[in-house]
């Protein structure tokens, strides 16, 4: 009888741990997937460990394989040097990218398609990609922004504009005008917004600015939110 409320109280923790794992954002099923799979390896290397059908030293090594895989992410974030060299090693595999955050997004911009990406980084889709959601999800965070945030407003209208070129019908137009943000940029930011680094020259942030403003000039069929703020982050820069 132990055995089996055991054998009961495991499968009800691995139905409940499935079900969170399918709750993640597409992109983070894989790696919740994985951690689970660690996580179940290392529950039966302690099982079978205890009542002595493997030895102590399998069990050891396969507690050491999860706590290794599940430290990688902490460890990277504790040495900034190391996590500022991996993203810029991403940037460099990716081209050149402009990013542009608010409270609830952070999008990107590809220099060289001017594919407008982003990732929600507050709320009820948190950690979700923009590209996974679906027209009624976006439908519901734009309400959720409309509601929270005016600069998220504008950045996720910008994607919708360049996602759905059609329109989204009369949900996603209430109206809503491009109007200055209310926060004040930084030059970390301004740089973010142009792709520029710390080294960049005057030439450079000038450059940048004009390659940039060519896809999003709103005479050019660009967005005008985004062409404000490249224009307010070469001001900002220059100044």
């Amino acid at each position: 009888m132990p055995r089996l409320i055991l054998l009961l109280a495991i499968a009800i923790a691995l139905f409940i741990l499935v079900k969170r794992v399918q709750a993640m954002p597409p992109h983070k099923r894989r790696s919740g997937y994985v951690q689970l799979i660690l996580g179940a390896a290392a529950v039966a290397a302690l099982l079978l460990a205890l009542t002595g059908k493997m030895h102590w030293i399998g069990a050891a090594l396969t507690g050491l394989a999860v706590v290794l895989r599940q430290s990688l992410p902490i460890l990277i974030r504790a040495f900034p040097h190391l996590n500022q060299w991996w993203q810029r090693r991403q940037g460099n595999a990716n081209g050149q990218q402009s990013e542009v955050n608010s409270a609830i997004l952070r999008m990107k911009l590809d220099h060289s398609s001017g594919e407008l990406s982003g990732e929600v980084i507050l709320g009820p889709f948190k950690d979700w990609l923009l590209s996974e959601m679906t027209r009624d999800q976006l439908l519901s965070l734009l309400d959720y922004c409309r509601s929270e945030d005016e600069d998220s407003t504008q950045l996720l209208l910008s994607y919708l504009e360049q996602r759905f070129p059609d329109g989204m019908g009369d949900d996603a137009d209430h109206g809503d005008q491009a109007r200055p943000s209310q926060t004040e940029m930084n030059r970390s930011e301004a740089l973010a917004i142009l792709g520029l680094t710390e080294e960049a020259s005057e030439e450079d942030i000038v450059q940048a600015h004009r390659s940039l403003i060519q896809k999003l000039h709103p005479d050019r069929g660009g967005n005008n939110y985004l062409a404000a703020k490249i224009n307010e982050a070469k001001d900002f820069l220059t100044r």
